[in-house]
């Protein structure tokens, strides 16, 4: 099976998603377009690379603005297929924020805030787009010597409640009080882990465990106190974060009038340093950590119990002659008292293959460059890019496994240790394949060749 013939086999679960066949072909075209396209990826130029510059764009543009279709279940098939390489009991999930920059002051969900790239000692403000999202954590190692493959299975727009004028009747002021209540980060994380609960049943795992593993963004009350079915926490803390045991039995209180931080359990040499090994970097790798169990975040979790896992700094060089660095410590708080720890710290560990996912999506897909204000468009084109990157990655393990195997172009000089293809692998296989076999495209009605796209690159 070749890596497009995967991906239009995947691609064809997402028909009921869409009223009509046609609008589901033009779906499928950009989302393809998206993919092999050179350059800013406007979709001026993504309709250019499917040959459609000489025909009405109104259409292409219509399908986000007016075509009803809800852009979150174009994953759902995703999940359905890459659930079984997810053998374990636990599925990880990693779950963060990302920023989308946009210059149009037109489009009404952007807004003003933090740039991720400032420098710690200067913050800078950028104007654009905040989407939250969730990649499934293929656990790779199990099939080849490989680390975890990120999946996104959402990306969903997060957008801030509008601020009322200092002129505004207090009224005013205090409804935008109790709307941020309800609709900011927090809240959507909350909305979207029980969407993906949902989404694992009908996938197959309702025997499964749900982990969503997230940074210290999410360690908070408001996603520690939320209910849960069936699905596990496991968040980054502060090391001064106010823990406390238990009160004895026989009294009133609850919480013990004894303190403690996770930095306090990291200096106290009573509690034994435990090991085990996890996959990071391309091998297993030793990894000193502290557990603690059954305690309570007053100001967080309340009366949940967490288990709080305390990661040692890890030594590493430079280079071989270099000198011997330490990174910093990791805390960590999770509402699963019951799994090992081992399994819990490796999708920990997985998790950063979200920001994989997020440099892929930014700078090899050019994911928000597209040019739309409409207010239901702006949210939908991303989505479609995201879900056809997700699409191209499961496909790739669909058809030629895990490794980086002779399927894929050669590998430069310089660069001699990639185990896994990467997404620019995957974009140049996939270019080669739909100009040596265009018979795969005809429902949908493309013929890509290497000058067109090109030529589309100079739109």
């Amino acid at each position: 099976m070749t890596l497009l013939a995967a991906w239009l086999d995947i691609a064809a679960g997402w028909r009921p998603v869409f009223p009509q066949s046609r609008t589901f072909q033009r779906a499928v075209r950009q989302a393809l377009g998206s993919l092999v396209c050179l350059g800013r990826r406007c979709l001026s130029r993504i309709i250019w690379t499917n040959g459609g510059q000489h025909r009405s764009w109104s259409a292409e543009y219509f399908l986000h603005a007016r075509c009803e279709w809800q852009p979150q279940e174009l994953f759902r098939p995703i999940l359905q297929r890459a659930l079984v390489y997810c053998p374990g009991r636990l599925v990880g999930v990693a779950v963060d924020d990302t920023r989308l920059p946009k210059a149009g002051r037109c489009i009404q969900q952007a807004f003003y805030q933090r740039n991720p790239l400032s420098p710690p000692f200067h913050v800078n403000l950028m104007l654009g787009l905040r989407f939250l999202q969730a990649s499934l954590l293929v656990p790779a190692y199990r099939l080849a010597q490989v680390s975890t493959r990120g999946l996104p299975i959402r990306f969903q727009e997060v957008s801030r409640v509008k601020k009322p004028s200092r002129r505004a009747p207090p009224e005013a002021w205090q409804e935008y009080k109790e709307a941020i209540k309800q609709h900011n980060l927090s809240q959507s994380f909350v909305g979207m882990m029980g969407s993906l609960r949902k989404e694992l049943d009908l996938a197959g795992g309702e025997n499964k465990i749900l982990v969503l593993a997230g940074d210290g963004s999410f360690c908070n009350r408001t996603c520690l106190r939320a209910p849960r079915d069936r699905t596990e926490l496991i968040c980054r803390t502060r090391k001064d974060a106010v823990l406390c045991w238990r009160a004895p039995a026989g009294g009133r209180r609850f919480y013990d009038t004894e303190k403690f931080t996770p930095e306090q359990v990291r200096q106290d040499e009573a509690q034994p340093w435990k090991e085990t090994k996890v996959f990071y970097g391309g091998k297993r790798r030793k990894v000193r950590y502290k557990e603690v169990a059954a305690v309570h975040w007053q100001g967080g979790a309340g009366r949940c119990p967490l288990r709080l896992l305390v990661i040692a700094p890890t030594p590493y060089r430079k280079r071989n002659s270099g000198k011997l660095y330490y990174r910093l410590p990791a805390f960590l708080l999770t509402t699963d008292r019951k799994s090992p720890a081992k399994q819990l710290l490796q999708i920990y560990f997985d998790r950063w293959q979200i920001e994989v996912n997020h440099r892929d999506e930014k700078d090899t897909l050019g994911v928000g460059q597209a040019q739309l204000w409409n207010v239901k468009a702006v949210p939908k084109q991303p989505v479609l890019a995201v879900a056809a990157y997700s699409a191209m990655l499961l496909a790739s393990l669909i058809a030629f496994g895990a490794e980086r195997g002779g399927a894929y172009e050669a590998l430069p000089k310089w660069r001699r240790n990639a185990y896994r293809p990467s997404c620019l692998d995957l974009i140049t296989l996939l270019r080669k394949e739909m100009a040596q076999h265009p018979e795969l495209l005809n429902e949908l009605a493309v013929k890509i060749t290497d000058q067109q796209l090109v030529r589309a690159a100079a739109a």
